[in-house]
């Protein structure tokens, strides 16, 4: 049985098809432009596929409330010419397949749950840390949506002391997402932090505020394991400087076999990049049920 998987990002759309097992058997990447330049792409690739479901993993924000008037649509996205587009709708008038839809990182969290180091776990953080902060939530077994979806990126945090600047949401002067996402590292040195590998003070800002942040995401939501992907993770050193900060600020409060094992507990992406359309391909799955 061959299933459909749409990851619409800001950037650019994937499109595939795989199978029940995860495996993708092929993908094509779609620019995003605007709606009237990209569907007719994505519409023009499913249509040809035999696919029995689809599922959507979308850029936000996002109505994922299918009792909402507005569930599939793009809301108030600062991509301004896909605001309130029906997404979802969009698809379903040409592909007449039952069709799952989430949030991109909820979807990521899924890939990871079903396929990937979090199977077998039924409460999973997984946050990508790059042109912006996303944060998918999985608790008992569930994606968490609420009266929207998490917007864990825009978490409030204190400043560090040596960076004077701040933030550069344009939203929240001490968010996540002001402070430790790739154009704000950027914004902060001067360089892309690809060009920074080498300097140890960034990395030591850096892993200030995600420290900050996971320790308020774990009082809150308890998760089993958390997932941090995105480019800025690509610098793996951060990963060791993130864990020691963690344990620092939970100072002994908590005491869990997990937190024993941070290595274990706060760890990379483990699917390669694909976490995301895997992800959808459950989605598509579960919309058949």
């Amino acid at each position: 049985m061959l299933i459909g998987a749409l990851e619409a990002g800001g950037t650019k759309m994937v499109c595939a098809v795989g199978k029940e097992d995860g495996t993708i058997l092929e993908q094509v990447s779609i620019p995003t432009s605007t709606p009237e330049e990209t569907m007719p792409r994505i519409l023009e690739y499913f249509s040809s596929k035999e696919i029995k479901a689809l599922g959507v993993a979308a850029f936000g924000p996002v109505d994922v409330n299918p009792a909402s008037p507005s569930y599939g649509c793009i809301l108030d996205t600062p991509k301004i010419p896909w605001r309130q587009f029906d997404l979802l709708g969009s698809l379903k008038e040409k592909i007449h397949v039952p069709m799952g839809l989430d949030t991109d990182v909820n979807g990521s969290c899924l890939g990871e749950m079903t396929y990937g180091c979090a199977k077998g776990l039924d409460s999973v953080i997984y946050i990508t840390i790059g042109t912006g902060v996303g944060v998918g939530v999985c608790s008992g077994g569930r994606l968490v949506h609420g009266m929207l979806h998490p917007e864990g990126g825009h978490v409030l945090l204190t400043r560090h002391p040596e960076d004077p600047n701040g933030g550069i949401c344009p939203y929240h002067p001490n968010c996540l997402e002001g402070f430790a996402s790739g154009p704000s590292i950027e914004a902060r040195w001067g360089k892309k932090a690809v060009d920074l590998k080498d300097n140890p003070k960034v990395w030591e800002i850096e892993s200030f505020y995600i420290a900050q942040a996971l320790v308020d995401y774990i009082m809150i939501l308890s998760p089993q394991k958390i997932i941090l992907g995105g480019g800025v993770m690509h610098q793996e050193q951060l990963f060791p400087l993130i864990r020691g900060k963690v344990k620092e600020l939970i100072g002994g409060y908590l005491n869990t076999p997990e937190l024993r094992d941070l290595d274990q507990y706060i760890v990379p992406a483990s699917l390669g990049g694909d976490q995301g359309i895997m992800g959808c391909i459950k989605l598509g799955l579960n919309a058949l049920c």
